[in-house]
């Protein structure tokens, strides 16, 4: 199972940015892709996650800025990112939660965004 993140990069605050993180190897489906933010001195931490079936869950701190979506036939999942603040910045990164239970990492992509 691979998961290829991208999309990072430097932002203003107040700015946006779309993440993708393509995911390829699994024959499951059933599963739920995540993104998940560790910004430096912090925790990994949840962002929003996506399941096969379409269902969504955000960090209660980041609804309505942030907007987690797929597209099957690319096996591709978005994080759409709104009004970025400093504090948004971390290493982004994209897991997913296989129906065996198996969880597999990408490689993360960094985002920075400037006050």
């Amino acid at each position: 199972v691979q998961l290829q993140a991208s999309g990072g990069g430097l932002v203003q605050a107040g700015g946006s940015l779309r993440l993708s993180c393509a995911h390829s190897g699994s024959t499951f489906s059933t599963y739920t892709i995540g993104w998940y933010r560790q910004a430096p001195g912090n925790q990994r931490e949840l962002v929003a996650t996506i399941s096969s079936s379409g269902s969504t869950n955000y960090a209660d701190s980041l609804k309505g800025r942030f907007t987690i979506s797929r597209d099957s036939a690319k096996n591709t999942v978005y994080l759409q990112m709104n009004s970025l603040r400093p504090e948004d910045t971390a290493v982004y990164y994209c897991r997913i939660r296989r129906a065996d239970g198996s969880v597999y990492w990408g490689q993360g992509t960094l985002v920075t965004v400037s006050s």
